[in-house]
């Protein structure tokens, strides 16, 4: 016998002890396929015949089954299952986990199974034990189905068992194989013209209602509900039967055309709902065309998986645990969607089972009329409601392109109304919910693998984002930490350029960037052409065009303020063209805000100024005292001189931090400085080098000098000794003019060296302005020797997992994943920073 066998499945082997249970699986299965409940026995017990450890073995057993069939993993249960309370359980497991229990019984005559039996010396039990397994499956045998196995396979005699073949089969709904591209298209509801109309915008060729061509290599995918309520189910059905038996189309049943099909097959229905407009017009069909119908949709499966997974239609949408599954539970799903009993209309109330969606695949779906294709946690509603007078629409996968024509006319009218709550292949606006984030997190990036998270660490930066961040709508980035360089040999600095050369130039990078470092606050701006742009991209709908936050996540101005800086940058963004020149209605950028005194006012105050001013009030005086002493002749000129040195680096330090002291008042005293163009619609730009970005950051400094600076910068060739003396020279005058140093970055925005992703970039900061983050006295000679020992493993170790990972946000958002999906990535750059490093580094 050919044993075709569903490729998941729960598949109990049915037979007497002796009759080759376990040969048949180790032929025909896996090992890891098959639970043998002689094996759960040795498990438990230490010996597969102790039979008072059977209850033990078999929950074993049964949990086992159960994560395998979690999993999607075929499963063989290699135990007698000769009485129907054993595989009662079975069945159970199969139904609990929506996969097909099946049967495949070993039939063995009575006599082979005692002479098998006779000779085995494993089996301490008699042979009548035996006879009585016979006899349990003869008497049940034939109930099988009754019992709920869905296939039943009958080995007869042992001749049959060794004959058997087994073949594995997908399931009806598994047609992974199918790649596309597909053009899927929403609740059609006998809407013939409609129906046209959107196939010739789609590019086929309608030439009858039986012969559609398809532009090459595409397919068409109806997500069901093709009859009732409109002008035409008889139409719709010929056309689609016909684009189905030609191979041009796929269909899955929606819940309408599952009524209809009760309904031919003589059922008794209630002809509601635009049935009994449906049955009026095939009524005027030939009786040959309503039964193919009656055969057409009694044909149709659930859902279909397609594109190695990646894709799921279903009529009603279906959840991930529900995905190449087959049950009633599932059908019914697909069919009705997660309905919770009905409301005082009658009508079903129906919970939101997109809002939960996390699966990895795209479900495309209908059922429920929305005035626009609703896009949400990779779910996409296209029943834009053509018979209410909306409009007939279709995916292009894997385009993500919406196609849609619109209603000639309402042919009925909708029992609840439908509402434009989103915007077409817009991420509506879905809380995000806490459980997605608590625990451990494991986030895949395309540029450093898996990036693991400690839950320890997520608990941290959820407390700060929950409390302190602004809407997480627009929360899409958060910018890196960055590594210093490597301590330099020079005697009387702990930073300088040479090590940052030497550092990349050691690891193959031939150019970098040298950009100069502001002395501000880290932010990151993003703006959008205007509040409708907003809205459609972030699902933000209070007016405002743009936001602009801390590395933290907080917002970096108040609301005022915020606006009118918001306001000048998009302004600006206009002027200098870079809407058009990008293709975009909104860019993420990542900037320095000065002065540093607007976000460090406090920190300025209670630390630096604090010591200056106690350092002022004394040292000059402890000066003054000690040169006294000293014209008295008392032996104290070290201490004059420690004490006069102390007081000149105080006045080093409090010059230091000064200079970047500034009022802020308006707007006017605000200046941005950007460096990163990091994203616009349709692009993550870190494949531009450094120097496509600053380049196009400098119109927004030509379009308005009042609000953005330029970032200067110079670009070194590692090796030339000269260009690097020049940029060398640059840092020093940048450094001793009271700038903070500059940032050198590898050419290419992303590098790799032999041991993989290089550091993004290396900050050598000047020596007075280290001042403030070491100290005042940092450059005693003591004191230097001392910092030389600081170690960056754990710096650098950091600052590329967080570079990753806004790298993978920005991706995930660009590529209108759900906004869950690209805060796992934010989430991961907060929590990174729990980690007990220095933060002077």
């Amino acid at each position: 016998m050919n044993i075709p066998l569903p490729e998941l499945s729960l598949v109990a082997l049915i037979g007497a002890s002796s009759s080759g249970k376990s040969r048949f699986a180790a032929r025909h299965f896996r090992a890891p396929e098959v639970l043998s409940s002689d094996a759960f026995r040795a498990l438990v017990a230490n010996d597969e015949n102790v039979l008072d450890a059977n209850e033990d073995a078999f929950d074993s057993l049964y949990f086992v089954a159960g994560k395998r069939l979690a999993r999607g993993l075929l499963t063989v249960v290699d135990a007698t299952n000769v009485q129907p309370s054993a595989r009662k359980r079975i069945v159970e497991l199969a139904r609990a986990h929506d996969v097909l229990p099946v049967a495949v019984v070993l039939d063995v005559e009575e006599d082979v199974l005692v002479a098998r039996h006779e000779v085995r010396g494993d089996r301490p039990f008699g042979a009548g034990v035996v006879r009585g397994h016979a006899h349990d499956l003869r008497r049940s045998v034939r109930n099988l189905e009754k019992e709920g196995f869905r296939h039943v396979f009958h080995l007869r005699g042992a001749a049959a068992v060794e004959a058997a073949v087994v073949e594995r089969v997908p399931l009806w709904v598994n047609r992974r194989e199918l790649k596309g591209p597909f053009d899927i298209i929403g609740d059609v509801h006998g809407c013939l013209e409609e129906l046209r109309a959107l196939l010739t915008a789609l590019g086929y060729v309608v030439e009858d209602d039986l012969r559609v061509t398809p532009p090459p290599g595409r397919t068409a995918v109806f997500v069901g509900d093709l009859v009732d309520r409109g002008p035409d189910a008889p139409g719709v059905l010929r056309l689609v039967m016909g684009m189905v038996r030609a191979g041009a189309a796929l269909c899955v049943p929606g819940n309408h055309d599952v009524k209809l099909e009760r309904a031919l097959s003589g059922r008794r229905v209630q002809a509601t709902h635009g049935l009994d407009l449906t049955l009026a017009q095939l009524e005027a069909q030939p009786p040959a065309f309503r039964a193919e119908v009656l055969d057409f949709l009694g044909g149709l499966v659930s859902h279909y998986v397609l594109d190695d997974g990646r894709l799921v239609v279903a009529h009603a949408g279906l959840p991930e645990r529900y995905q190449g599954r087959t049950s009633g539970r599932v059908r019914e799903f697909a069919l009705y969607g997660d309905t919770e009993g009905v409301d005082a209309a009658g009508l079903p109330l129906r919970r939101d089972w997109a809002a939960d969606y996390r699966g990895r695949a795209l479900v495309v779906y209908g059922h429920t009329p929305v005035a626009v294709p609703r896009a949400l946690n990779n779910t996409l509603n296209v029943d834009t409601g053509c018979v209410f007078g909306g409009a007939l629409s279709a995916l292009r996968y894997p385009e993500g392109e919406t196609v849609g024509v619109p209603a000639l006319r309402a042919y009925a009218v909708p029992a609840r109304p439908f509402k434009a709550r989103e915007v077409a292949g817009i991420e509506a606006a879905a809380p995000l919910v806490v459980t997605d984030f608590l625990g451990k997190q494991v986030v895949e990036t395309g540029l450093l693998g898996r990036v693991t998270l400690r839950e320890e660490e997520t608990a941290g930066a959820l407390e700060v984002l929950g409390r302190f961040a602004v809407d997480p709508r627009w929360l899409v980035y958060l910018p890196p930490t960055m590594s210093p360089s490597e301590t330099s040999v020079e005697a009387d600095v702990l930073e300088h350029p040479r090590e940052a050369f030497a550092h990349y130039r050691r690891l193959g990078v031939a150019r970098v960037v040298c950009e100069e470092k502001h002395m501000g606050s880290r932010a990151v701006l993003v703006l959008a052409r205007d509040a409708a742009a907003a809205a459609r991209r972030f699902g933000v709908a209070d007016g405002r065009a743009g936001v602009v936050y801390t590395r933290t996540g907080r917002a970096f101005f108040d609301a005022a303020l915020e606006a009118a800086v918001v306001e000048r940058a998009r302004a600006a963004v206009q002027r200098a063209g870079l809407w058009d020149v990008l293709g975009t209605d909104w860019v993420v950028l990542d900037a320095e805000v000065l002065p540093w005194s607007l976000k460090a006012e406090g920190l300025i105050r209670e630390q630096y100024a604090a010591v200056g001013a106690v350092a002022n009030a004394t040292l000059p005086a402890a000066v003054e005292a000690l040169q006294a002493a000293c014209a008295r002749g008392l032996q104290v000129q070290g201490l004059l001189e420690r004490t006069a040195a102390r007081a000149q680096d105080v006045g080093a330090y409090r010059d230091a931090y000064r200079r970047y002291v500034q009022r802020v008042t308006s707007v006017a005293d605000v200046r941005v400085a950007p460096f990163h163009l990091l994203a616009s619609e349709g692009g993550v730009h870190m494949g531009q080098p450094h120097a496509w970005h600053l380049e196009q950051l400098a119109r927004l400094a030509e379009a308005a000098p009042d609000l953005f600076l330029a970032t200067r910068h110079t670009v070194v060739d590692l090796g030339d000794d000269a260009s690097e003396a020049a940029a060398t020279q640059w840092w020093l005058d940048l450094t001793r003019g009271g700038g903070e140093g500059m940032v050198v970055k590898p050419a290419a925005f992303t590098a790799r060296g032999p041991k993989g992703l290089l550091q993004p970039a290396l900050k050598v900061r000047g020596r007075e302005y280290l001042r403030i983050i070491y100290g005042a006295e940092y450059t005693q000679p003591e004191h230097l020797a001392r910092l030389r020992e600081r170690h960056l493993g754990a710096k650098r170790a950091r600052a590329l997992r967080e570079f990753a990972l806004g790298v993978e946000g920005l991706t995930r958002f660009v590529g209108r994943e759900p906004l869950w999906r690209v805060h796992q990535c934010v989430l991961g750059v907060l929590a990174f920073e729990t980690d007990p490093v220095d933060p002077r580094l």
